[in-house]
């Protein structure tokens, strides 16, 4: 029998909310809330036990964007600004909800933007390695300064699950990857790493192009990280120099995996473009 819950099912694509935000709706509204219900149904079936977690994990999106100064805390008001971001608020505010009014034990994480091996190939970092080594032109969108804090996915995995043996019930801990870096010098980084590892005639950041920026795009998001590394005692171990390269190389060394996903709905087109 289970001793806890962790909802990390999402829709999480910006582009994708902007085309179709019923979808994100349905999964991330609708969705927790089945997962909610499924889950206090459980627990109270086993008599409320201390011990039960549902973590639920979300997005620092939810907080809106940031000027060029400040960091997200745990208490910084919500502030969305896509269809994406907004149903994730919801859905954080369901689970707050489920434990004030049934007491449900839950713990809430909001995470920064994850990166490494099998990341989609719709999002910016995928994106970017499979147009450069397939010749392509490399997307970015208006100026490329709008700025990411860039979590490396074991780091995250590591502090969900420190989150959830040790978290406090009912507090929201923010995880940062401490890696604010622009989507330009993101992109930079990956072709000169694919320089290094893949060279060709021309370097591969001749292939940047700039495109049309994308609708209410946030300017920047930083989170705080204090609660979670001075409760818990928990940091992030890789930098970001040091995730990019694990990632270029896992998309290099498997490309079958990649390459099946090619012809999926979406991969490789521009989403989330108002006419």
């Amino acid at each position: 029998m289970p001793d806890a819950v962790m909802h990390l099912a999402a829709e999480s694509h910006v582009d994708r909310s902007i085309d179709t935000p019923s979808v994100f709706i349905q999964s991330n509204i609708v969705g927790t809330y089945e997962i909610l219900e499924a889950s206090k149904k459980y627990w109270e079936y086993r008599g409320k036990p201390e011990s039960f977690r549902f973590h639920h994990i979300s997005t620092d999106e939810v907080y809106g964007s940031l000027g060029k100064t400040g960091l997200f805390t745990e208490s910084t008001p919500y502030d969305p600004k896509s269809p994406y971001s907004a149903s994730k608020a919801s859905s954080d505010h369901l689970v707050r909800a489920w434990h004030e009014t049934y007491g449900l034990p839950v713990i809430i994480t909001n995470c920064s933007n994850n990166y490494g091996p099998f990341h989609f190939p719709e999002k910016l970092i995928p994106v970017v390695i499979l147009n450069a080594i397939s010749g392509k032109q490399i997307p970015i969108y208006g100026k490329g300064d709008n700025i990411r804090d860039w979590l490396y996915v074991e780091d995250h995995a590591d502090a969900l699950l420190t989150v959830i043996m040790n978290g406090e019930i009912g507090k929201t801990y923010n995880i940062g990857g401490e890696n604010e870096v622009t989507n330009l010098d993101l992109v930079n980084k990956i072709c000169a790493l694919l320089d290094e590892l893949l060279p060709q005639e021309k370097p591969y950041a001749d292939q940047i192009t700039f495109v049309t920026d994308r609708p209410g795009h946030d300017q920047r998001y930083a989170i705080d990280p204090s609660r979670i590394r001075n409760e818990l005692n928990w940091r992030p171990s890789v930098t970001l120099d040091e995730g990019l390269r694990k990632t270029v190389l896992w998309y290099l060394e498997n490309r079958d995996w990649w390459k099946a996903l090619q012809s999926r709905d979406g991969v490789g087109a521009r989403l989330g473009k108002i006419k």
